[in-house]
């Protein structure tokens, strides 16, 4: 289509994360073995809270939702990713694009406040514990859940809305693994202050204003645990919050890296190495660090497979 002196854009091509024939296969292996860890993973850890009658306290509800955010999050960008190694045609139609970036934002704000939410509850738990079950109830986690998934549509509706009523006159090569707006303003032959704007007020405040809630919990955390004076409570306590500040760690970086800095700054290399590492290993990562460094879990899987062995 022309219009004007322009070409008007109805697909984009994905370039992917290499040109080279040689790796094409071999990254298509790894991913595909990462995105199965994934969905197994995070299934399991759903399977084990639903089944557990000791995994039924607010903190498990919250990473129950957690692991399903995440086993979302990721197929919103590894199968397209996966299909693009093996395919001549790496091409994703205009509506593909806006729809792929629009679940992806929605999942990956939900994803930040869900581990805001998270560090509420373990602030709550470790700082207030006989208000615990007053404050943490069902409908309250409930609300908590709901709240994010509603505040980060509208967010993701924003982004994706203000993303696309851009002009893309040509070229319509996005050098990278899938729709995100960096790459794609850096493709628009529109004026892209406005939107450079928004990303910084609205992820800004959703990104910033969750870290802040979780550097917040977690130095009254820190400052309750030290005050403790059982060891053995200490370390229990630590315990519990170790994983999700590991996983908080993990996600909040990245993020912050790519979104939060000045377009002068932007650097397609390095936004790919940061893309795959919280779009793909972090919903990887997640369940394994929850399992691994949490006895409580490994103790419910235990019992599970016990009671399916002896049942058998």
């Amino acid at each position: 289509m022309q219009m004007g002196n322009h070409t008007v854009i109805t697909d984009f091509i994905l370039l992917g994360l290499t040109d080279d024939p040689q790796l094409q296969v071999p990254l298509f292996v790894f991913f595909l073995l990462v995105y199965i860890i994934t969905l197994m993973g995070n299934i399991t850890i759903i399977a084990l809270i639903m089944v557990s009658s000791c995994l039924k306290n607010p903190m498990y509800f919250l990473l129950r939702n957690l692991s399903f955010v995440d086993i979302c999050y990721s197929t919103t960008i590894a199968p397209k990713m996966l299909i693009n190694f093996l395919s001549k045609r790496k091409t994703i139609s205009f509506l593909g694009c806006a729809t792929q970036l629009f679940f992806f934002a929605t999942l990956a704000n939900t994803d930040d406040l869900m581990l805001a939410v998270m560090a509420y509850d373990r602030y709550t738990a470790i700082c207030n514990p006989l208000q615990y079950s007053i404050i943490m109830t069902k409908p309250m986690c409930a609300s908590f859940v709901a709240g994010s998934y509603i505040a980060s549509i509208l967010a993701a509706f924003v982004h994706t809305t203000c993303t696309f009523r851009l002009s893309f006159c040509g070229p319509k090569e996005i050098s990278h693994f899938y729709c995100d707006i960096p790459p794609l303003l850096k493709l628009s032959c529109s004026d892209t202050t406005l939107n450079e704007v928004i990303v910084f007020a609205v992820a800004g405040s959703m990104q910033v204003g969750s870290l802040l809630v979780v550097l917040v919990s977690y130095t009254y955390i820190i400052s309750t645990i030290i005050k403790m004076r059982s060891i053995e409570g200490r370390h229990r306590s630590f315990l519990t919050c170790a994983s999700h500040f590991i996983c908080v760690i993990m996600f909040y970086f990245p993020v912050l890296f790519m979104y939060l800095r000045p377009r002068s700054s932007y650097s397609m290399d390095q936004d790919r190495v940061a893309s795959v590492f919280y779009t793909v290993m972090i919903p990887m990562l997640n369940p394994l660090v929850y399992s691994l460094r949490n006895k409580t879990v490994k103790e419910a899987a235990r019992n599970v497979v016990r009671r399916t062995f002896r049942l058998k």
